[in-house]
């Protein structure tokens, strides 16, 4: 095949994390955001040593696999979800197949024991923070608000039907276009950086309903027919209005004047209510701010950190690391018996989030410190007694990998988002003595295509 050349194929299976994989007259064709046993049709936009990318055109035909009932009416066109229309059960058969099939290279196929996967407790609704886009469905087109559409960086999907979020997140999302609609409010538009509504944050609690909604617009408010007060009190007095299950913990305006794509704060205005609200996990409360980092799908999360605490496993009287601590939701399930745990994370914020979430969980052994891993750890004069690593998606860096191995701890447990990073990194750890003895996936992402592995790495002795 050659680059420009149209094919059809079968989708035999999905590499992660979105790369289907299709066979042309014995030649490997990979095609993004597909189905194993669709069969569908593209274009070869890429070959490079002798491997085969495809652009998706269309579906000729579905897979056997596809429910046709409750599927979300945005999916195909919204970016968001690759398999809500499949059965539970095969959504999850296809994360666990991906995940060992990236670790048994590394790890030795029946060398450690794959504990297959763990489902959501729940698989509709489960989101409990969603960052939506203003912007348009096609180029001049009326105002619309939800997620990216499929494969384009400018056109936007009104995703007032979403599955994976409770329907307060709609109601909200409705009322918010509806009256900005018809105020004839204008988007921020990312090329000409001119423009005033940039992004809708909507966060809510799982057990306690709270709600934290935020309005992210730029500074530009010469093109408004009214002051940015009055439309600001008038978009409040409208969420207020709406009959949710939940209630509003906070009602927020956020200035963003950053010329880059981003969710961020310039200045935040207090609308109503407070800028925070509660979340609990495990029996252990968290305060969650706009910003702050905390696992989208709070029930799932019980799920992870319960299967996580359990490799962890005896932690009476052990100084315990949490390295890249977030806010600190991990160390907190381990403290109650450990002398001493020590959270280091670079985001600032999250640190002092993890402190106020200490002190208000009654736990005094906890400390978090700001900074780098890589440079903290240098910095810390108390030695662990085993380590539990949650990195972010790239993984962790060669440097520090090395520093954590020197530590010579006889236990690891590594939390991983990003199961490609994850064999990347334990490549180093099993170089340098320790061996995989049991690894675990969790579904905290139903619909897409995100999950999450656990790993318990022990030294050899």
């Amino acid at each position: 095949m050659k680059k420009g050349e149209f094919f059809e194929a079968v989708i035999e299976r999905v590499d992660f994390p979105n790369k289907g994989v299709g066979f042309v007259d014995g030649e490997r064709v990979t095609v993004k955001n597909t189905i194993p046993g669709q069969k569908v049709r593209g274009v070869i936009n890429k070959k490079k040593g002798g491997r085969c990318e495809g652009r998706l055109l269309e579906i000729v035909e579905p897979s056997p696999l596809e429910k046709k009932e409750n599927v979300c009416p945005h999916f195909g066109v919204c970016g968001g979800c690759l398999y809500q229309s499949l059965p539970y059960e095969e959504q999850l058969a296809i994360k666990a197949e991906q995940v060992k099939k990236l670790l048994d290279p590394v790890c030795g196929e029946n060398q450690y024991g794959f504990e297959g996967i763990k489902g959501s407790p729940i698989q509709d609704g489960y989101r409990n923070k969603m960052e939506f886009s203003f912007g348009d469905e096609y180029k001049d087109g009326p105002l619309a608000l939800g997620m990216h559409k499929r494969g384009s960086f400018y056109d936007i999907v009104t995703t007032t039907d979403c599955r994976i979020v409770h329907s307060d997140f709609n109601q909200i999302l409705g009322a918010t276009l509806r009256y900005f609609s018809e105020k004839q409010v204008g988007f921020y538009k990312k090329l000409q950086h001119t423009g005033y509504l940039r992004h809708l944050l909507v966060r809510r609690a799982v057990k306690t309903g709270e709600i934290l909604v935020a309005l992210v617009t730029s500074g530009q408010t010469e093109t408004l027919s009214e002051t940015q007060e009055t439309l600001l009190a008038g978009w409040k007095e409208t969420l207020l209005s709406l009959n949710l299950e939940g209630s509003f913990a906070g009602i927020l305006h956020i200035l963003n004047d950053s010329l880059a794509d981003v969710v961020q704060s310039d200045e935040t205005t207090v609308l109503y209510g407070q800028d925070y609200f509660y979340e609990e996990i495990l029996g252990l409360k968290f305060r969650i701010t706009p910003f702050s980092f905390f696992q989208t799908n709070s029930l799932g999360a019980e799920v992870l950190y319960d299967t996580a605490r359990s490799y962890v496993g005896e932690t009476k009287d052990k100084v315990i690391f949490d390295l890249y601590s977030g806010t600190g939701t991990i160390a907190q399930v381990i403290a109650p018996v450990a002398d001493h745990v020590i959270g280091v994370e670079i985001v600032a914020e999250a640190v002092g989030a993890a402190k106020e979430n200490a002190s208000l969980n009654g736990l005094s052994n906890c400390d978090f410190i700001a900074g780098d891993v890589l440079k903290v750890i240098d910095e810390i004069t108390d030695k662990p007694d085993l380590i539990v690593l949650d990195p972010p998606r790239d993984g962790i860096h060669p440097k520090a990998i090395g520093k954590i191995i020197d530590y010579n701890v006889d236990r690891i447990v590594y939390i991983s988002c990003k199961p490609t990073s994850l064999a990347r990194d334990l490549e180093s750890f099993l170089n340098a003595g320790y061996r995989v003895e049991r690894s675990c996936c969790v579904d905290m992402f139903p619909a897409t295509a995100g999950i999450e592995t656990v790993c318990l790495l022990s030294r050899v002795k």
